[in-house]
């Protein structure tokens, strides 16, 4: 028998190598485009710059003898890994192959997620996630379910670390679930992304629901309501490259600080629009989200959770081409209280940017928190501290605007000067005080309105005569509270500029393993 020349070694390398790419084969890869879904292979094309994946671990297969496994392998396994960049900047990647064991997850199949997470945390690069599995591989047992484990260990410790970023793509049920929850950003498709600890059939059990896999744990869903995803998609591709966005707007680790990015917006441009935004009744609404595309660079604001808690709203945005985090009331929305959604929503938003260096701009006009048996029960108070100790914590440049209402323990939370902010300005329509005008008057005056013959006319001259006295921002002015009162058309300039000033900020928490936030 004549040895092997390299020209056999070499055809032998090419043929294992279009084995790996084919996957589970072409019909089941049919299948999946039937679906509506992408392979791994062709996600991680449209996720990453065009050449630039770098693929490892291409050979791995399952060890598992149980069951008739021992005939039934795959290179890779289920699961495509690797490194690429997203414009120029590294990043690591896994990708699980639905076609492969429907995606399922083995030992190996998690030692090769491990081990993109852990040269991440080497190297000081993001880690993006692409989601759709089956759940664990039930042939391996608990084997299977340490892997999950192995994870879900490697999410927390790079948490705050580098930026970890899932797309669910597919199912994601079970266990499974929870490797997507502690990452940092969470985007689904609509109609094929599913997430869910246990699944419709086991719930009719159980609890005898009945509902369908889109309305227990669809996009819609975690997006709309439970607030578990940050967006949800029309199409995979549109999820792919709202993730290309993200990540430009996020430093490569902790250390690092945000990407500069190019603008043509004049950082000393005026916004006369603004000295009409708000309307003369400071009971009628106005759109918060106008007034942050004028002021940012280019119109440009990438928001994250825009369905969800819809009375406050988080993104990223850019002020002479440094990414901040933006916080912001929504008027048009429960009038922009906080409520328990809303401050989840943003407590995690903002440790978000304390995390990777974020500057935090908050437009805010809060009328207090909502009031409600419903919100009292569900833990409002434990909520509502989760924002404040959030705003609290942070120690990156913390500026904020007061456009109208800044009412009670609400105008403490948002980026107030008593929780070191760095620059707080207002509106010569802000209103700062312990409640609204009306809610003071029946307090301070109730004796007064309970012997006058008159009270509504009482009422309202007090309401007026409050209103005129300490709805405004000057008093808040003279204590040292605020550091400018300015016109709304400034703000764009004046916010640039506090960003310059605040660039090379210092500041710390005391030493301590970590603070007990009121989860």
């Amino acid at each position: 028998m004549s040895a092997r020349t390299t020209a056999d070694r070499i055809r032998e390398v090419q043929e294992l190598d279009a084995r790996a790419r084919a996957g589970g084969g072409d019909e089941a890869v049919k299948k999946q485009h039937e679906r509506g879904k992408l392979t791994a292979r062709e996600r991680i094309d449209l996720l990453l710059d065009k050449g630039s994946f770098e693929e490892f671990d291409k050979w791995v297969t399952h060890d598992c003898a149980d069951f008739g496994m021992q005939d039934r392998k795959a290179p890779g396994d289920g699961v495509v890994t690797g490194a690429g960049r997203i414009n120029g900047r590294d990043l690591f990647v896994f990708s699980q192959d639905f076609t492969v064991f429907g995606g399922s997850l083995s030992r190996m199949h998690a030692v090769k997620i491990c081990k993109v997470m852990d040269m991440a945390m080497k190297t000081g690069c993001p880690v993006v996630g692409l989601n759709d599995s089956g759940g664990a591989r039930i042939h391996e047992g608990v084997v299977s379910l340490g892997g999950y484990a192995d994870i879900f260990l490697r999410n927390v410790l790079a948490s705050g670390v580098v930026p970890q970023v899932s797309v669910v793509l597919g199912p994601c049920a079970g266990g499974a679930v929870y490797s997507p929850a502690m990452t940092d950003v969470i985007f689904m498709v609509e109609g094929t992304s599913h997430m869910f600890i246990t699944g419709p059939d086991v719930i009719k059990t159980v609890t005898r629901e009945e509902v369908t896999f889109e309305d227990l744990g669809g996009a819609r869903v975690h997006a709309d309501l439970s607030g578990v995803a940050h967006n949800a998609f029309a199409s995979e591709a549109e999820a792919l490259l709202a993730v290309r966005e993200l990540l430009s707007f996020l430093p490569q680790n902790n250390l690092d600080s945000p990407p500069l990015g190019p603008t043509g917006d004049d950082p000393a441009r005026d916004v006369p629009e603004l000295d009409a935004l708000i309307p003369d009744s400071s009971e009628k609404p106005y759109d918060m989200a106008r007034l942050i595309s004028l002021v940012v660079d280019d119109a440009r604001f990438f928001e994250l959770q825009p369905t969800h808690a819809r009375n406050i709203i988080t993104g990223f945005a850019r002020f002479a081409g440094r990414p901040v985090g933006v916080v912001a009331q929504q008027p048009e929305v429960l009038a922009g209280t906080l409520n328990i959604s809303a401050s989840v929503k943003g407590a995690r938003f903002v440790r978000l940017c304390d995390c990777f260096n974020l500057p935090i701009v908050t437009f805010e006009d809060v009328p207090g928190f909502l009031p409600g048996v419903a919100e009292e029960h569900g833990g409002i108070i434990r909520h509502g501290a989760k924002l404040l100790y959030a705003y609290c914590e942070a120690t990156v440049p913390k500026i904020t605007v007061i456009t109208r209402k800044a009412y009670g323990g609400a105008y403490d939370v948002m980026g107030s000067k008593h929780i070191r902010g760095d620059i707080n300005l207002a509106w010569p329509t802000a209103e700062i005080a312990v409640m609204g005008p009306e809610g003071a008057v029946n307090i301070l005056y109730k004796k007064e309105l309970a012997e006058t013959d008159d009270p509504e006319t009482l009422r309202r001259k007090l309401v007026a005569e409050y209103r005129d006295h300490f709805a405004n921002p000057y008093i808040a002015a003279q204590k040292a509270y605020l550091d400018d009162v300015i016109l709304p058309r400034h703000t764009r300039r004046r916010v640039v500029r506090a960003l310059e000033l605040f660039q090379n900020k210092r500041d710390a928490n005391p030493p301590k393993k970590h603070g007990n936030i009121p989860l």
